[in-house]
């Protein structure tokens, strides 16, 4: 029981700065030995932030020789439990850190745009700017359409653009983001408009990580 947890341990932990000895791999079994570290190593690395080699060490050393170590297991168990609730409640504070500051810096691009010549909002906080005025029909929310568009940050970053795949795309209109489903809804068939889309009627009003509490631009 003990090699499986401390096992268990080893698989998901830890990141540490440790100068190994030069090892001797002539043997299957010192090569088995060496790539098994490297392996735990390497994934440890990913969970951890903070280890303290010495202790990690004494800790596998005992539990992989079956003596009474220095801590029970539920003490084991409750130390890794509270790091990992603390690491939780960190990277918490800096999704919301993140997405004050995206939704800060989105609210400032907004304004601006709101201000300029030719920008049209609606009553959910939708901007646009109509490009071509098409002749078409407009589209209900239960239809079908085919676009072709592309989506960039307030940053000018381009996320998707059908124009780079070469091909547009279909969908049912009241499948998607909810600035879609409006958007689209004001444009006559053959039309091309901006969308300029605060980060509620985006993904954010899908999403709750940091990543996508942000301002889209739409070239429909």
């Amino acid at each position: 029981m003990k090699k499986s947890l401390i096992a268990a341990l080893v698989m998901s932990s830890a990141s540490f700065s440790y100068a190994a000895d030069t090892v001797t791999l002539d043997s299957k079994e010192q090569r088995l030995g060496y790539s098994i570290g490297t392996m735990f190593g390497s994934r440890m690395s990913q969970d951890f932030s903070e280890l303290d080699m010495e202790t990690f060490m004494a800790g596998f050393k005992d539990a992989f020789a079956g003596e009474e170590g220095q801590m029970t297991m539920d003490e084991v168990q409750q130390t890794i439990q509270a790091y990992q609730q603390e690491q939780a409640q960190k990277a918490q504070l800096e999704q919301e850190k993140q997405a004050a500051e995206a939704k800060s810096a989105s609210e400032a691009w907004l304004k601006e745009k709101e201000a300029e010549e030719g920008v049209m909002k609606t009553e959910s906080g939708l901007l646009y700017k109509v490009i071509t005025e098409g002749t078409g029909e407009k589209p209900a929310a239960t239809d079908t359409v085919e676009v072709d568009y592309e989506g960039s940050l307030i940053d000018g970053t381009v996320f998707d653009s059908s124009y780079e795949r070469g091909e547009s795309i279909t969908f049912p209109l009241n499948g998607v983001i909810p600035s879609w489903t409006e958007g689209l809804q004001l444009m006559p068939v053959g039309s091309k408009y901006e969308l300029y889309i605060p980060t509620d009627l985006a993904y954010g009003s899908w999403r709750h990580s940091a990543q996508f509490h942000h301002t889209l631009h739409l070239n429909l």
